[in-house]
Protein backbone atom coordinates (compact mmCIF):
# COMPACT_ATOMS: atom_id res chain seq x y z
CA UNK A 1 0.00 0.00 0.00
CA UNK A 2 1.30 3.16 -0.66
CA UNK A 3 2.29 6.16 1.82
CA UNK A 4 -0.48 9.30 1.04
CA UNK A 5 1.55 10.87 3.60
CA UNK A 6 2.33 14.59 2.60
CA UNK A 7 5.79 14.97 1.17
CA UNK A 8 7.76 18.44 0.31
CA UNK A 9 5.47 21.73 0.45
CA UNK A 10 2.11 21.95 0.32
CA UNK A 11 0.93 25.20 -0.95
CA UNK A 12 -2.83 23.95 -1.92
CA UNK A 13 -3.54 23.09 1.85
CA UNK A 14 -7.15 24.06 2.97
CA UNK A 15 -7.57 22.51 6.45
CA UNK A 16 -10.98 22.15 7.90
CA UNK A 17 -12.89 24.45 10.22
CA UNK A 18 -11.68 22.53 13.28
CA UNK A 19 -7.74 22.69 12.03
CA UNK A 20 -8.36 26.60 11.43
CA UNK A 21 -9.67 27.56 14.77
CA UNK A 22 -6.20 25.27 16.30
CA UNK A 23 -4.12 27.07 13.33
CA UNK A 24 -5.48 30.51 14.67
CA UNK A 25 -4.16 29.35 18.25
CA UNK A 26 -0.57 28.50 17.41
CA UNK A 27 -0.44 32.06 15.71
CA UNK A 28 -1.16 33.47 18.68
CA UNK A 29 1.20 31.54 21.09
CA UNK A 30 3.78 32.34 18.36
CA UNK A 31 2.83 35.93 18.66
CA UNK A 32 2.78 36.24 22.03
CA UNK A 33 6.25 34.30 22.70
CA UNK A 34 8.05 36.16 19.72
CA UNK A 35 10.70 37.20 21.75
CA UNK A 36 11.42 33.85 22.52
CA UNK A 37 11.45 32.31 19.38
CA UNK A 38 12.08 29.21 17.54
CA UNK A 39 10.08 27.31 20.52
CA UNK A 40 10.04 23.54 20.56
CA UNK A 41 6.77 21.97 19.72
CA UNK A 42 6.34 20.91 23.09
CA UNK A 43 6.06 24.14 24.34
CA UNK A 44 3.28 25.63 21.97
CA UNK A 45 1.06 22.29 23.06
CA UNK A 46 1.89 23.22 26.95
CA UNK A 47 0.63 26.91 26.10
CA UNK A 48 -2.30 25.43 24.02
CA UNK A 49 -3.00 23.39 27.24
CA UNK A 50 -2.93 25.90 29.39
CA UNK A 51 -4.74 28.61 26.87
CA UNK A 52 -7.46 25.80 27.02
CA UNK A 53 -6.88 24.86 23.73
CA UNK A 54 -6.05 21.60 23.66
CA UNK A 55 -6.29 18.69 26.26
CA UNK A 56 -3.67 17.50 27.90
CA UNK A 57 -3.59 14.08 26.24
CA UNK A 58 -0.94 12.25 24.16
CA UNK A 59 -3.06 12.13 21.36
CA UNK A 60 -3.73 16.01 21.10
CA UNK A 61 0.11 16.42 20.81
CA UNK A 62 0.32 13.99 18.11
CA UNK A 63 -2.45 16.41 16.49
CA UNK A 64 -0.49 19.09 17.20
CA UNK A 65 2.34 17.82 15.65
CA UNK A 66 0.66 16.98 12.22
CA UNK A 67 -1.04 20.38 12.13
CA UNK A 68 2.41 21.96 12.58
CA UNK A 69 4.28 20.02 9.97
CA UNK A 70 1.17 20.58 7.43
CA UNK A 71 1.68 24.32 8.26
CA UNK A 72 5.10 24.52 7.53
CA UNK A 73 5.32 22.36 4.39
CA UNK A 74 2.08 25.11 3.40
CA UNK A 75 3.71 28.25 4.43
CA UNK A 76 1.46 29.01 6.96
CA UNK A 77 4.16 29.15 9.78
CA UNK A 78 7.65 30.36 9.46
CA UNK A 79 10.15 27.05 9.88
CA UNK A 80 12.04 29.35 11.64
CA UNK A 81 9.52 29.56 14.62
CA UNK A 82 10.12 25.87 15.41
CA UNK A 83 12.97 24.55 17.08
CA UNK A 84 13.41 21.49 15.46
CA UNK A 85 15.95 18.89 17.72
CA UNK A 86 18.25 17.90 14.89
CA UNK A 87 22.13 17.64 15.09
CA UNK A 88 24.36 20.26 13.54
CA UNK A 89 25.59 19.21 10.18
CA UNK A 90 29.66 19.12 9.06
CA UNK A 91 29.54 21.07 6.57
CA UNK A 92 33.11 22.41 5.00
CA UNK A 93 33.81 25.88 5.12
CA UNK A 94 34.00 27.87 1.48
CA UNK A 95 34.18 30.97 -0.14
CA UNK A 96 32.42 32.08 -2.93
CA UNK A 97 35.99 33.80 -4.11
CA UNK A 98 38.64 36.56 -2.42
CA UNK A 99 35.52 39.08 -1.94
CA UNK A 100 33.63 36.45 -0.10
CA UNK A 101 37.07 35.87 2.20
CA UNK A 102 37.51 38.99 3.20
CA UNK A 103 33.44 39.85 4.15
CA UNK A 104 34.07 36.61 6.46
CA UNK A 105 37.26 38.06 8.11
CA UNK A 106 35.12 41.62 8.29
CA UNK A 107 32.68 39.59 9.62
CA UNK A 108 34.82 38.28 12.21
CA UNK A 109 36.00 41.21 13.70
CA UNK A 110 32.61 42.95 13.76
CA UNK A 111 31.90 39.88 15.86
CA UNK A 112 35.23 39.87 18.27
CA UNK A 113 34.19 39.88 21.86
CA UNK A 114 36.08 39.12 24.84
CA UNK A 115 35.19 36.63 27.91
CA UNK A 116 32.32 38.30 29.39
CA UNK A 117 32.60 36.36 32.17
CA UNK A 118 36.53 37.34 32.37
CA UNK A 119 36.69 39.09 36.18
CA UNK A 120 33.78 37.63 38.09
CA UNK A 121 33.45 35.95 41.07
CA UNK A 122 31.78 32.72 39.65
CA UNK A 123 32.16 31.32 36.29
CA UNK A 124 28.20 30.11 35.21
CA UNK A 125 26.92 27.67 32.88
CA UNK A 126 22.98 26.66 32.52
CA UNK A 127 22.38 22.86 31.92
CA UNK A 128 19.00 22.34 30.12
CA UNK A 129 17.51 18.74 29.89
CA UNK A 130 15.57 18.97 26.94
CA UNK A 131 17.83 20.22 24.08
CA UNK A 132 15.18 22.00 21.63
CA UNK A 133 15.42 24.87 24.94
CA UNK A 134 18.84 25.42 24.18
CA UNK A 135 18.89 28.41 21.22
CA UNK A 136 15.59 30.03 23.51
CA UNK A 137 17.98 29.97 26.64
CA UNK A 138 20.96 31.19 24.46
CA UNK A 139 19.52 33.98 23.69
CA UNK A 140 19.00 35.15 27.29
CA UNK A 141 22.85 34.22 28.49
CA UNK A 142 24.72 35.54 25.56
CA UNK A 143 24.71 39.01 27.17
CA UNK A 144 26.47 37.64 30.07
CA UNK A 145 28.58 35.26 27.89
CA UNK A 146 27.39 32.49 29.81
CA UNK A 147 27.16 29.10 27.65
CA UNK A 148 24.24 26.64 27.96
CA UNK A 149 24.71 22.75 27.58
CA UNK A 150 22.20 20.26 26.73
CA UNK A 151 20.17 16.62 26.55
CA UNK A 152 23.67 14.17 27.12
CA UNK A 153 25.48 16.24 29.08
CA UNK A 154 23.21 15.12 32.00
CA UNK A 155 23.88 11.44 31.63
CA UNK A 156 26.97 11.44 29.44
CA UNK A 157 30.56 10.90 31.12
CA UNK A 158 32.27 12.93 28.69
CA UNK A 159 29.90 15.60 29.16
CA UNK A 160 30.50 15.75 32.87
CA UNK A 161 34.48 15.31 32.83
CA UNK A 162 34.05 18.35 30.78
CA UNK A 163 32.51 20.18 33.01
CA UNK A 164 35.63 19.47 35.51
CA UNK A 165 38.18 20.29 32.62
CA UNK A 166 36.68 23.62 31.57
CA UNK A 167 36.68 24.60 35.89
CA UNK A 168 40.74 23.39 35.69
CA UNK A 169 41.56 25.67 32.63
CA UNK A 170 39.37 28.94 33.04
CA UNK A 171 41.12 30.68 36.07
CA UNK A 172 37.80 31.16 38.05
CA UNK A 173 37.64 30.03 41.53
CA UNK A 174 34.23 28.88 41.47
CA UNK A 175 32.16 28.05 38.66
CA UNK A 176 28.10 27.56 39.21
CA UNK A 177 25.92 25.83 37.24
CA UNK A 178 22.18 25.95 36.58
CA UNK A 179 20.42 23.46 36.10
CA UNK A 180 16.53 23.01 33.89
CA UNK A 181 14.85 19.94 34.51
CA UNK A 182 11.60 18.25 34.30
CA UNK A 183 9.92 17.75 38.10
CA UNK A 184 9.64 14.04 38.30
CA UNK A 185 11.01 10.79 40.49
CA UNK A 186 14.34 11.20 37.88
CA UNK A 187 14.88 15.15 39.08
CA UNK A 188 16.58 14.04 42.29
CA UNK A 189 18.22 11.36 41.02
CA UNK A 190 20.08 13.25 37.80
CA UNK A 191 20.67 16.54 39.76
CA UNK A 192 22.58 14.45 42.86
CA UNK A 193 24.40 12.13 40.60
CA UNK A 194 25.66 15.16 37.92
CA UNK A 195 26.82 16.75 40.99
CA UNK A 196 27.89 14.38 42.46
CA UNK A 197 29.99 13.11 39.01
CA UNK A 198 31.57 16.24 38.56
CA UNK A 199 32.73 17.00 41.62
CA UNK A 200 33.95 13.95 41.64
CA UNK A 201 36.58 14.72 38.04
CA UNK A 202 36.76 18.26 39.76
CA UNK A 203 38.31 16.65 42.99
CA UNK A 204 41.48 15.85 40.46
CA UNK A 205 41.16 17.91 37.71
CA UNK A 206 40.31 20.86 39.33
CA UNK A 207 40.97 20.84 43.15
CA UNK A 208 41.13 24.34 43.76
CA UNK A 209 38.14 25.31 42.37
CA UNK A 210 34.72 25.27 44.01
CA UNK A 211 32.02 23.84 41.70
CA UNK A 212 28.29 24.31 42.78
CA UNK A 213 24.72 23.88 41.80
CA UNK A 214 21.67 25.14 41.60
CA UNK A 215 18.32 23.50 40.82
CA UNK A 216 16.82 26.71 38.28
CA UNK A 217 13.47 24.84 37.47
CA UNK A 218 11.56 23.04 37.59
CA UNK A 219 10.72 23.77 41.54
CA UNK A 220 7.26 22.43 43.15
CA UNK A 221 6.91 26.82 43.68
CA UNK A 222 6.85 27.25 40.15
CA UNK A 223 4.51 24.57 39.49
CA UNK A 224 2.40 26.89 42.18
CA UNK A 225 2.96 30.21 40.82
CA UNK A 226 2.77 29.52 37.27
CA UNK A 227 -0.14 27.27 37.78
CA UNK A 228 1.49 24.43 35.54
CA UNK A 229 0.00 21.42 33.91
CA UNK A 230 0.86 18.04 35.51
CA UNK A 231 0.70 14.55 34.88
CA UNK A 232 0.57 11.45 37.57
CA UNK A 233 3.81 9.80 38.92
CA UNK A 234 4.03 7.10 36.56
CA UNK A 235 2.77 3.68 37.80
CA UNK A 236 5.46 1.52 39.44
CA UNK A 237 7.57 3.95 40.29
CA UNK A 238 9.55 3.27 43.78
CA UNK A 239 12.49 6.42 43.48
CA UNK A 240 11.57 8.36 46.12
CA UNK A 241 9.74 11.82 45.48
CA UNK A 242 8.50 14.53 47.34
CA UNK A 243 6.19 15.48 44.44
CA UNK A 244 2.08 14.25 43.93
CA UNK A 245 2.80 14.87 39.81
CA UNK A 246 4.93 15.24 37.42
CA UNK A 247 5.99 18.44 35.10
CA UNK A 248 8.23 19.09 32.57
CA UNK A 249 10.54 21.89 31.59
CA UNK A 250 8.93 22.77 28.58
CA UNK A 251 5.58 23.34 30.33
CA UNK A 252 7.29 26.84 31.96
CA UNK A 253 6.23 29.58 29.70
CA UNK A 254 8.73 30.73 27.26
CA UNK A 255 8.76 34.49 28.43
CA UNK A 256 9.09 33.08 32.17
CA UNK A 257 11.69 31.02 31.64
CA UNK A 258 13.56 33.38 30.33
CA UNK A 259 12.77 35.43 33.36
CA UNK A 260 13.41 32.90 35.37
CA UNK A 261 17.29 32.65 34.00
CA UNK A 262 17.79 36.23 33.52
CA UNK A 263 16.95 36.84 36.72
CA UNK A 264 19.46 34.03 38.57
CA UNK A 265 22.63 35.22 36.40
CA UNK A 266 21.75 39.35 37.40
CA UNK A 267 22.00 37.52 40.97
CA UNK A 268 25.36 36.43 39.97
CA UNK A 269 27.02 38.85 37.93
CA UNK A 270 28.97 41.87 39.19
CA UNK A 271 27.75 44.34 36.64
CA UNK A 272 30.44 46.92 37.18
CA UNK A 273 32.79 44.43 36.41
CA UNK A 274 30.61 43.40 32.81
CA UNK A 275 31.00 47.01 31.93
CA UNK A 276 34.39 47.08 32.04
CA UNK A 277 35.34 44.31 30.27
CA UNK A 278 32.59 45.26 28.00
CA UNK A 279 34.03 48.77 27.49
CA UNK A 280 37.30 46.97 26.22
CA UNK A 281 35.56 44.43 23.93
CA UNK A 282 34.26 48.14 22.21
CA UNK A 283 37.91 49.55 21.91
CA UNK A 284 39.71 46.41 20.58
CA UNK A 285 36.81 45.39 18.10
CA UNK A 286 37.25 49.09 17.01
CA UNK A 287 41.33 48.86 16.81
CA UNK A 288 41.06 45.71 14.92
CA UNK A 289 38.29 47.32 12.11
CA UNK A 290 40.84 50.20 11.83
CA UNK A 291 43.71 47.52 11.43
CA UNK A 292 42.05 45.45 8.75
CA UNK A 293 41.19 48.46 6.89
CA UNK A 294 44.70 49.26 6.37
CA UNK A 295 45.47 46.12 5.15
CA UNK A 296 42.60 45.59 3.11
CA UNK A 297 44.04 48.97 1.00
CA UNK A 298 47.94 48.07 1.18
CA UNK A 299 46.61 44.43 0.06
Amino acid sequence: MADRRPRGYQPDWHPRPATLELLAEVEMILGRYAAQMPLTIRQIWYAAVADGALAKQERSYKRLVELLAMARRSGRISWLAIRDDTDPPAEPRTFDGPDGFRRAVADAVHGYRLDRQAGQEARLEVWCEPAGLVPQLAAVTDPWGVPVYAGAVFTGLAGKRAAARRAAADGHGAVRIMVISDWDPGREHLFTSLAEDIKAFAALDAPDVRMDFEHLAVTERQIAELRLPAAPVRTGERRPFPGGATTQAEAIPPDALAALVREAISRCCDSDVLAAVLAREDDERHALLEELGRFLRDA
